[in-house]
């Protein structure tokens, strides 16, 4: 088989043709496609100067027994254009020629190795059962505190409850500073309601409000399912 070069409203130079002879190495294209029957190249020119970064396209077709497969590329100059097209076509080609031989069966992985091969996958025990759920059921759960925690985490390291007495924002920045923290939780006296004043930049902290949604507290409230239950 032989390589075709060709050009389409340019002239080739000898030399461009011994490149493209030394690029496409036909050994090795026919170790990826032992069935190939034509190898052509195609190289044109486009005129416009405002397009002077790719005026060179060169366009590789080869043809096999198989599908067309082609790859065509555009640069400054012939030779960089070969190069990219030869690089697409290199690619194409062992995609082909995987998928080819992983149909054959010469690729498959033994059922003991598809875990190390595909992440995510169900690994079986003997009896059909997933792992992944007799692990889940040997995992101990715990309570701690209010949550119920299976195996490590999360963890909850601290549970503390206070009894405080509403206080003013101004009371609450002076015990946030006595104890040395960059927040402090506590309860509003003009709302009843929770709030933590934070350490922001220097000397300047934030506060947030918590409010009660009334509309929530009547749909979750005992009262709200009455006519169900009676």
């Amino acid at each position: 088989m032989d390589i075709v070069v060709k050009g389409r409203k340019t002239e080739v130079p000898e030399r461009f043709r011994k490149h493209v002879a030394e690029k496409l190495n036909l050994e090795k294209i026919q170790k990826l496609d032992g069935k190939v029957m034509s190898l052509d190249v195609e190289v044109s020119k486009e005129p416009n100067p405002r397009q002077a970064d790719r005026c060179d396209r060169v366009e590789i077709t080869l043809r096999s027994r198989g599908p067309v497969i082609r790859a065509e590329a555009a640069a400054s100059d012939p030779y960089a254009a070969l190069d990219l097209a030869a690089e697409k076509l290199d690619a194409r080609l062992r995609k082909q020629h995987d998928k080819r031989y992983s149909r054959r069966g010469a690729r498959r992985i033994p059922a003991a190795e598809v875990p190390d091969h595909v992440p995510g996958v169900a690994t079986l025990n003997g009896t059909g059962a997933s792992t992944a759920q007799e692990e889940e059921q040997a995992v101990p759960t715990k309570k701690i505190g209010s949550l119920e925690v299976q195996g490590d985490g999360p963890l909850v390291v601290r549970e503390k409850n206070h009894v405080a007495a509403p206080m003013t924002l101004d009371q609450a920045l002076y015990e946030m500073e006595l104890v040395g923290h960059d927040f402090y939780l506590f309860v509003d006296s003009e709302t009843k309601e929770p709030s933590v004043v934070y350490r922001r930049h220097a000397y300047d902290y934030g506060v947030i409000h918590l409010r009660t949604d009334t509309m929530v507290t009547e749909n979750h409230s005992p009262e709200a399912g009455g006519t169900l239950g009676g």
